[in-house]
C-alpha cells in the first residue's frame, strides 16, 4: 500500500511539526527533546491550574496532540506509531507543565500505556509532584476480558478533565469526576480492512466479503469476523450490543468516530443509520461523524457513548481552543422545507546521592539474587517457550546483570536510595512489561522506605502499585501469584517463610487453567496445564536466594 512519507524514522516528528506550523501562533509548542522525547504543550501555560496530560502511540491523529489547547489537554506525549511513549517522555511532560495544583494523567487501558505512565507517575510523586491518573477502559468488544481496552471514549475524559481544570477545579475533584465518567463510557468498533503502517509490508487478513466487529485501534484482530452486510444491518448489530451495556434510564452523548479511511459520504450514511436506530432515543448530544481517534488508514468506524449529567453535558459543550475537537450538537428531528414551485422556466446554473557506601550483608543478598537469576536464564527461557515467546529468562538475566554491575555503586546503607537506583536500572535495562513492572515495584518500595516504612511495608506498597498499573491480581497466573504471598509472609514470619510462600505460589500457577493477564491470557487451558508461570518462578528463586544469603 502506498504512503506519503520521507523516512520511516521521521514520520512522527515531521507530522507533529506540521501540526505546530499549521496551528495559530502562540497556541502550541514542543519541548526541545526531539526526537527521542516528543511532547506537545500549551504555549500559554503558566502552571496555575491542574494540568491534564494524555498521550500514547502515534497513528491515532488528531489524538492526542490535536487536542492540546485551552479547555482540553495541557500536554500530549507521543510514542512512535502504535508504540507507547517511554517513561522518560511522560515524566518530562509532567515536569514541564505541572505546578502546585498537580496534574491528571489520562491513560488508555493498554499494558504499555498503563505501565509507562504509571512508572512516570510514581517517579513524579517521588520528586514531589501531585499526580493522579484516570484509566479509560471503554471497549465492550470482549465482555469477558478483565481489562477492556481504552479506545475513542477516552476523548470524553479529555474534554471533561480539560473543562474542569480550566474552571479552576482541584485535582482531587477532577480525578473523582473523571474516574466516575470513565466508568460510564462504552465503545465498539467495526472495520472492513486492516490498517497499513508506512514503510511496512501490508497484508489484509480479511476476505473481500468480510468485516471485523470489535477491533481495537492498533490494527489488532476484532472479536469476530462477520459477513459484509448493508450498513444498517451492521449498525443494528452494534447498537444491540452497546444498548445492553448502557446504564438504564440515563441520557447519553454519542461520538461517531471515523477510524481513518471511511469517506465522508459513507460516514454520513453511518450517522443516519445510528440516529435512525433505537439508540437515538437515549442520546442528547452528538459528536461527529469525524476522525477523532483514528487507526491510521483503517476503513472502519466506532461508536462511543457516555452517560450524561448536568456537569458532563456542560463540560462537553463548552468551547475550546483545539480545532480538532468537534462541537457537539443537540439531537433534533430531520428538518424538511417545502421546495418552491416553479413559476416560470429559468435557465439552469533520585535524591541526588552519588557516594559509594557499603553494607556487606545487603551486598551479599543482592549478589546472591542476581547470580541465581542469571543461572536460571536457560531454564526460564525453556519454560516460557511453552506458553510465550521464550525470552523471560533472558529478560530477567539482563536485569540481574545490570543490577550486579551497579552493585559497587549502590548506596547500600540507604535502603530507600538503593531501591530507587535498582528501580531505575531495571526500567532501563530489562525492557518489556516485566522490566517496567519491577521498576514500579522498587520505585514505590523506595518511596515507602523514604517515608519511614520497613522493608516488608515497602514491598507491600510496591506490590500494590504493580497490581494497580499492571492489572494482575493473585490467581491471574503471573509473577504476582508468587510475589503477593511472599510479601504477606515476610511481614508476619520473616524471609525464610516468604521464600517458602513464594515457591508455593509459583507452583500453584501450574494448575491455573486460565490466565487473565500477560501473553498467556491468549492461550487455551490445554496449553497452560502443568506449566508454571516463568515470572512467578523467577520471583520464587529470588526470594530463595535472598533467604539463603541472609544471616
Amino acid at each position: 500500500m502506498k504512503h506519503f512519507f520521507n523516512r520511516r524514522e521521521d514520520i512522527v516528528t515531521e507530522a507533529l511539526d506540521g501540526l505546530l506550523l499549521s496551528t495559530p501562533e502562540g497556541q502550541l509548542a514542543r519541548l526541545d527533546t526531539y526526537p527521542a522525547i516528543k511532547v506537545i504543550v500549551r504555549a500559554d501555560w503558566d502552571k496555575s491550574k491542574v494540568a491534564v496530560i494524555s498521550g500514547g502511540g502515534a497513528g491515532h491523529e488528531p489524538s492526542h496532540a490535536g487536542f492540546v489547547g485551552k479547555g482540553m489537554l495541557t500536554a500530549a506525549v507521543s510514542g512512535e506509531i502504535f508504540a507507547s511513549p517511554s517513561v522518560d517522555a511522560v515524566l518530562t511532560a509532567i515536569r514541564a507543565v505541572t505546578g502546585a495544583p498537580g496534574c491528571l494523567l489520562v491513560v488508555k487501558n493498554y499494558t504499555g500505556d498503563r505501565l509507562n505512565f504509571g512508572l512516570a507517575a510514581e517517579k513524579a510523586r517521588a520528586e514531589g509532584f501531585r499526580v493522579e491518573m484516570v484509566i479509560v477502559a471503554d471497549d465492550i468488544a470482549l465482555p469477558d476480558l478483565p481489562q477492556p481496552r481504552g479506545v475513542a471514549g477516552t476523548l470524553f475524559i479529555h474534554k471533561i478533565a480539560g473543562h474542569m481544570a480550566e474552571a479552576g477545579e482541584e485535582l482531587d475533584a477532577i480525578a473523582v469526576a473523571t474516574r466516575a465518567a470513565a466508568a460510564d463510557i462504552v465503545s465498539l468498533g467495526m472495520s472492513l480492512s486492516t490498517c497499513s503502517i508506512p514503510g511496512q509490508a501490508h497484508e489484509d487478513r480479511l476476505g473481500p466479503n468480510e468485516g471485523e466487529l470489535g477491533l481495537g485501534i492498533h490494527g489488532e484482530p476484532g472479536a469476530e469476523r462477520i459477513a459484509l452486510q448493508q450498513a444498517a444491518a451492521i449498525v443494528a448489530t452494534m447498537v444491540q450490543r452497546l444498548d445492553g451495556m448502557m446504564p438504564a434510564g440515563r441520557r447519553h452523548a454519542l461520538l461517531i468516530n471515523n477510524l481513518g479511511a471511511v469517506p465522508p459520504l459513507e460516514m454520513g450514511l453511518i450517522a443516519k443509520a445510528v440516529l435512525d436506530s433505537s439508540l437515538a432515543d437515549r442520546v442528547d448530544l452528538i459528536l461527529g461523524p469525524a476522525p477523532l481517534m483514528t487507526a491510521l488508514n483503517m476503513n472502519g468506524f466506532s461508536l462511543s457513548l457516555i452517560a450524561l449529567d448536568e456537569a458532563r453535558a456542560a463540560a462537553l459543550t463548552a468551547p475550546v481552543a483545539p480545532r480538532a475537537w468537534v462541537e457537539p450538537v443537540r439531537r433534533h428531528a430531520l428538518s424538511v422545507l417545502p421546495a418552491p414551485k416553479a413559476v416560470t422556466a429559468v435557465p439552469a446554473g533520585s535524591n541526588g546521592r552519588s557516594e559509594v557506601t557499603g553494607d556487606a550483608a545487603a551486598a551479599r543478598v543482592v549478589e546472591a539474587i542476581c547470580n541465581r537469576l542469571i543461572s536460571l536464564e536457560a531454564d526460564l527461557n525453556r519454560l516460557d517457550a511453552r506458553t510465550g515467546d521464550g525470552d523471560t529468562g533472558s529478560t530477567v538475566a539482563t536485569g540481574a546483570r545490570s543490577v550486579l554491575a551497579l552493585l559497587p555503586k549502590l548506596p547500600l546503607d540507604d535502603p530507600a536510595a538503593t531501591c530507587g537506583a535498582i528501580g531505575d536500572t531495571l526500567g532501563t535495562s530489562m525492557g518489556g512489561s516485566s522490566g517496567v513492572l519491577l521498576s514500579i515495584l522498587f520505585t514505590a518500595a523506595g518511596k515507602k522506605l523514604a517515608d519511614g516504612g520497613d522493608f516488608a511495608q515497602a514491598l507491600s506498597a510496591g506490590l500494590e502499585r504493580v497490581t494497580f498499573y499492571g492489572g494482575a491480581v493473585p490467581g491471574d497466573r503471573t509473577m504476582v501469584d508468587a510475589l503477593a504471598p511472599a510479601v504477606r509472609a515476610l511481614a508476619s514470619e520473616g524471609l525464610a517463610a516468604a521464600a517458602q510462600a513464594a515457591r508455593q505460589g509459583a507452583a500453584a500457577t501450574g494448575s491455573m487453567m486460565r490466565a487473565k493477564a500477560g501473553r498467556s491470557a491468549y492461550l487455551a487451558a490445554r496449553d497452560l496445564e502443568g506449566v508454571p508461570d516463568p515470572g512467578a518462578e523467577a520471583v520464587a528463586a529470588a526470594f530463595e536466594a535472598a533467604a539463603g544469603a541472609h544471616v
